[in-house]
């Protein structure tokens, strides 16, 4: 049984299945996403908003695995704005495209920003490069779309969305398998 601890003080890294779940749910997600744009418009937005508050709440979850509070509140930002995003698509109809645009730009390079420093911390050489690289995507992708707002249109959006999703996840599942704790102290 596994015992989940939300102090700073953890004794052990994350089992390497949360790190692999994490990254094929992103991967799923981001699949979804890209899916998505090239069988709908109309319900883009409820998809889009369901599989990025997926993704954050996985992400927050992921967190309280980490050694620490210096490594957790990075993931739990991510987590937080994920999870914030989808829910505002999902809920707000008549505000969707001017908030979609606007608030995925910004959480983007948000989200850029905090994967950085966690890549940076990662021991495993190939995860570290896929994170950060991830990480330089979204900060990319993010004024990408601010800097079209308000044309940038939903597949933009999407298929940006879809590649951070894509990339994150592909570079946790290398973390996931690769030999060794992945997170140095």
């Amino acid at each position: 049984m596994a015992v989940f601890r939300f102090s700073s003080k953890v004794s052990a890294a994350e089992p390497v299945w949360v790190r692999s779940l994490l990254g094929v749910v992103l991967l799923l997600s981001g699949i979804l996403v890209l899916t998505d744009i090239m069988l709908v418009k109309t319900v883009s937005a409820w998809v889009i908003g369901g599989a990025a508050v997926v993704a954050g709440a996985f992400e927050l979850i992921h967190a309280f695995w980490t050694k620490g509070w210096a490594s957790a509140t990075p993931r739990i930002l991510l987590g937080f704005l994920y999870v914030v995003f989808g829910l505002v698509l999902i809920t707000q109809p008549s505000f969707r495209g001017v908030f979609l645009t606007y608030a995925l730009g910004f959480a983007l390079v948000l989200s850029g920003l905090v994967r950085l420093p966690v890549g940076f911390k990662l021991s495993t050489s190939l995860g570290r490069l896929l994170i950060m690289l991830s990480g330089a995507f979204g900060i990319v992708a993010g004024l990408i779309i601010l800097s079209g707002w308000p044309i940038s249109g939903i597949q933009v959006i999407g298929t940006l969305l879809a590649i951070d999703l894509i990339s994150q996840g592909i570079g946790w599942l290398v973390v996931a398998w690769r030999r060794g704790p992945g997170l140095s102290g």
